[in-house]
């Protein structure tokens, strides 16, 4: 059977289903492929499970460490399965949500496994065994990623697992290894650690959240400790031993020279994802990653790819905004994709969220920056909240323009979206210390901070 179409994307991650979508919109004619569910990792087995129990295991922190009420808070159990129940609930009402969107936009959803014979045809295998090919004028790859392993541990779904098999576990483990202190790492262990569970997080490098500001991430790993993560740097992990009742990893300490062992009841891998791009006729990078141009566009004309599968930052709403990128140059309302400025955050409580230079990159560019924070012990809502910790740090250059922003925090993720548009339009410090932020609110740590960096902030020393 053959399919003639405008666009052909094979992946329905936040990338493809976005592209596609928006090439509808634009009147093209688009296949859809998946293999799987709409909505990728992301919306199924990563970021929209993540964070509903990330908050239901907030609720029951909160409530069992407030002063403020009276009777057994301690004796206040989550109901897991409940919880885990209740998080496919959210994801399936997501995800027909995207079907109908699709599905009212015109764009045929194919369910089945895609390949791409050459620039213009794919060919799919449906899950009910039937043969297509689906002719296209262009194709977009968007395939994504998924967790890296190492040399010699292996996931198997039991002892060994990524983040998807973590995040429907029927009983929490007493006790769990991460490898990995980046965002997966970090939000898994937060789960883990206030269900009881003993969490061990391991990282090579020197910190955790390797490439993030400095200053603002040596806090947040402070304020994890004290919330049970027990947390270990530059550990370099050489042998796993699995047993029936746990996995031990040994390594070296590079910090002191000396040899390791930790052992848990299971072991969560964290340490970086690998492109889904095996069987890919396309130009890889030697790490793997598919190469493209300011297009996004492979070596094979007519090609595109997008997402976790060409590298950077392995973020959803990357991909999704390279996804409606690439439909907008196919329907020739654009020329190429300009550079990104890509934010991100991690959902640990306090949230931590970034965008643009950190501190230590912007003073390897010049000397002439300026750095404004405001901390979190002096904004009013922050307080009655009774969420103090943290901080908002701007970085703006030599013209005044906001370079970066760290914010380390309650509700970082929502605060960071004005400095993010300062970064993206190379707007001044001016623009967001003038700005009227309502009172009382936590977005007044951002106009603060901005103050500072000139200089005139009120209710901080300048």
């Amino acid at each position: 059977m053959e399919t003639k179409a405008d666009l052909a994307i094979i992946g329905g991650g936040p990338g493809g289903y976005a592209a596609a979508i928006r090439a509808a919109q634009l009147r093209k004619t688009v296949v859809l492929v998946e293999r799987d569910a709409v909505g990728g990792t992301c919306m199924n087995w990563g970021c929209i499970p993540t964070k509903h129990l990330l908050h239901q295991t907030k609720l029951q922190r909160e409530l069992r460490a407030s002063k403020m009420f009276d009777g057994p808070a301690g004796e206040v159990r989550l109901n897991w399965g409940r919880v885990q129940a209740d998080k496919q609930r959210v994801v399936d009402r997501l995800v027909r949500g995207v079907e109908f969107l699709l599905q009212r936009n015109g764009a045929e959803v194919v369910k089945g496994t895609g390949a791409l014979l050459d620039e213009r045809r794919v060919a799919v295998r449906t899950s009910e065994g039937e043969e297509r090919v689906v002719e296209a004028g262009r194709v977009i790859l968007a395939t994504g990623s998924r967790a890296a392993e190492l040399p010699f541990l292996k996931l198997d779904g039991r002892r060994v697992v990524s983040s998807t098999e973590a995040l429907g576990l029927a009983v929490p483990p007493r006790s769990l290894l991460i490898v990995g202190a980046g965002a997966i790492g970090l939000e898994m262990g937060t789960i883990y650690a206030r269900l009881g569970t003993e969490v061990t997080v391991l990282e090579i490098l020197p910190g955790i959240l390797p490439g993030s500001d400095r200053e603002v991430v040596q806090r947040l790993e402070l304020l994890l400790r004290r919330q049970g993560l027990k947390i270990l740097t530059q550990m370099r992990i050489e042998k796993a031993v699995l047993g029936e009742d746990g996995v031990a990893l040994e390594g070296t300490c590079l910090k002191t020279n000396v040899p390791f062992s930790h052992k848990a009841e299971m072991v969560l891998l964290a340490a970086g994802r690998r492109p889904n791009a095996e069987g890919l006729p396309v130009a890889c990078g030697r790490a793997g990653w598919v190469e493209v141009n300011d297009r996004l566009e492979t070596n094979i004309p007519g090609v595109h790819a997008i997402g976790d599968l060409i590298g950077g930052k392995l973020l959803a709403h990357k991909a999704s905004h390279e996804g409606v990128a690439v439909a907008e140059i196919i329907a020739g309302k654009d020329d190429r994709v300009r550079p990104l400025v890509v934010p991100m955050a991690v959902f640990t409580e306090p949230e931590f969220a970034s965008v643009g230079l950190t501190e230590e990159e912007a003073r390897a560019e010049s000397d002439a920056i300026r750095v404004g924070t405001f901390s979190f012990q002096a904004n009013g809502r922050a307080l009655t909240m009774d969420s103090p910790d943290g901080l908002v740090k701007i970085i703006a250059g030599r013209d005044d323009r906001v370079l970066g922003a760290h914010i380390l925090g309650p509700c970082a993720s929502d605060l960071l979206a004005e400095a993010t548009l300062a970064v993206t339009r190379g707007l001044p410090l001016a623009a967001l210390a003038e700005t009227i932020h309502i009172h009382p609110t936590l977005s007044e740590a951002v106009l603060e901070a901005a103050a500072k960096a000139e200089g005139r902030a009120i209710h901080a020393l300048n």
